[in-house]
């Protein structure tokens, strides 16, 4: 029996573990050049967290996204219990109680939290959106699962982590039998991913079947009860929790040993490239984001911005690029006083920057790896000359930052929306690295990055230190903040609460201060 979107019952199935939720078999997915899928199967059990583990571009999302409706399995077949289904669109998805929580929001920036919730929904009050009702049970949810968002709030004024809350309200809100996670940690504190975890486990335990896909070994190991390892579109091989180990997981994953990364010794930092004084910005809320705060980087040393998504680091990176022109205070960079200038200005002076939100800030999604490589210098000799682009120059030069930044793509061609989110990461670094810059700002360097690509940043990223480069690092990745910086300051609610050196704070007590709770003595 074959059906599309047939409606499902409410709540989550309560099923014996040993029975399917749902099975996957032989799937293939083929785009133009790429094999993303090749014959794989996988299953999810209800009352299991089942992981998908793998590099970027390993195949993961695309398996999750042929699940969840967005694509069509070139072969293959989808089983919900015993009765084989098609699953045509997203919105069929829904109707037999799968959701998915993406890595990059599925959310309509002009709504609000409790309308984009709405969306799809039968109302209670018929043509009419029952708003209020679907804000209180948000609030409830909210409440409940420590999801802190308001739903009045509209989603373009949201904060990256705050948008991923209303992914995870949305997804709960429907009651969905079978959850689909992708990188779901990457903007909490220590504490709040123990929260999570503990709500994920609740959901299984009800009877949920969830998958989860995660880069980070620990947060693999911690949660799940059963891993699929996928590498280059083939499955690798399944293990029980009580099999998995770090090593076996990361050798499944790349294929061989990977050297385990040991914090860079300090470096000796010189003279202060940027210098932040009694700096405020507002926010998209109309409020101060960013309050009096000061904030020197200096030459050859990293320095890591903490905190909970949502505190005004988002701000304070785009005052200092350019992007978000300060009520007060000011921004110098290399001597020059670029506060309010500009983008261009900031460039000019020597600025480098990495955003948050890659595929909304920094790439040009329909545009070509070797367009978006020239984004920022196409118009510069020797890549253009006359008004007129050299187009044998540029293509060398492109083809030799792919390779030496390990971009991997199917031609310079490719539109860049088609490849993985560590690839169009990479392919920034590349973009930005290559222009010596005196300062580089990175937002969230390695969010949903595999641990082979997010090494590789690291690696990068230290080696521009010790060539002399000023870098602030903003990331709600404590691990990766205390692993590269040489001082991580701790932002909350708009203001640098404390300073700690990494190689000697108690990774404990800097969650606490990222709560706001506590302060170094």
């Amino acid at each position: 029996m074959t059906v599309s979107g047939a409606p499902t019952a409410a709540g989550p199935p309560e099923r014996a573990r040993e029975s399917v939720l749902v099975a996957m078999s032989g799937i293939t997915k083929r785009f133009p050049g790429v094999l993303a899928n090749d014959r794989v199967d996988f299953d999810v059990k209800p009352g299991e967290v089942h992981t998908l583990f793998g590099e970027n571009g390993a195949g993961k999302t695309t398996l999750m996204r042929i699940l969840y409706g967005f694509y069509q399995p070139d072969e293959g077949e989808i089983r919900l219990g015993d009765e084989r289904v098609v699953i045509a669109s997203p919105a069929g998805a829904i109707r037999l109680g799968i959701g998915m929580i993406h890595q990059h929001f599925m959310l309509v920036n002009t709504l609000t939290v409790a309308e984009n919730v709405a969306l799809g929904l039968k109302s209670s009050r018929g043509p009419l959106t029952d708003l209020a009702r679907v804000s209180k049970r948000l609030s409830e949810l909210a409440e409940r699962y420590g999801l802190r968002v308001n739903p009045k709030a509209h989603v373009w004024q949201l904060s990256v982590g705050e948008r991923q809350r209303v992914e995870i309200l949305r997804a709960l809100y429907r009651d969905v039998a079978l959850l689909i996670l992708d990188e779901p940690t990457a903007v909490l504190t220590p504490g709040e991913v123990d929260t999570l975890f503990a709500v994920l486990r609740q959901l299984a335990e009800a009877g949920r079947g969830l998958v989860f896909i995660s880069h980070k070994v620990k947060e693999v190991l911690d949660l799940s009860d059963r891993m699929t390892v996928l590498r280059a579109g083939r499955r690798v091989g399944t293990l029980d929790r009580s099999d998995a180990t770090r090593e076996a997981l990361i050798e499944m994953m790349v294929g061989r040993t990977l050297v385990t990364e040991v914090q860079p010794p300090k470096a000796e930092s010189g003279a202060v490239v940027l210098g932040v004084r009694a700096l405020v910005v507002r926010g998209d809320r109309g409020d101060d984001a960013v309050r009096d705060l000061d904030l020197e980087v200096r030459e050859g040393e990293v320095v890591g911005i903490a905190g909970v998504s949502g505190n005004g680091q988002r701000e304070l990176a785009e005052a200092i690029a350019g992007l978000r022109k300060p009520s007060g205070g000011t921004v110098r960079l290399a001597g020059s006083d670029i506060s309010g200038a500009g983008p261009a200005v900031a460039r000019s002076a020597g600025l480098a920057y990495v955003p948050e939100e890659r595929l909304r800030d920094g790439v040009v999604p329909d545009f070509s790896v070797m367009e978006n490589l020239l984004l920022v210098d196409s118009h510069k000799a020797p890549y253009s000359r006359l008004g007129f682009l050299q187009n044998s120059v540029i293509r060398r030069h492109c083809a030799r930052l792919v390779e030496e930044f390990d971009v991997r793509t199917p031609s310079l061609d490719t539109p860049v929306r088609t490849l993985s989110g560590g690839n169009i990461q990479k392919l920034i670094m590349a973009r930005e690295l290559v222009r010596r810059p005196k300062f580089l700002l990175v937002a969230q360097p390695t969010r949903g990055v595999d641990i082979g690509a997010a090494q590789y940043i690291h690696n990068r990223l230290i080696s521009q230190r010790d060539a002399g480069t000023a870098i602030l690092i903003v990331s709600e990745d404590l691990d990766e903040l205390m692993a590269i910086s040489d001082r991580v300051l701790v932002m909350y609610e708009g203001r640098i609460i404390g300073s700690a050196d990494p190689r000697t704070a108690a990774r404990e007590e800097l969650g606490l201060m990222m709560a706001g709770i506590t302060t170094p003595a």
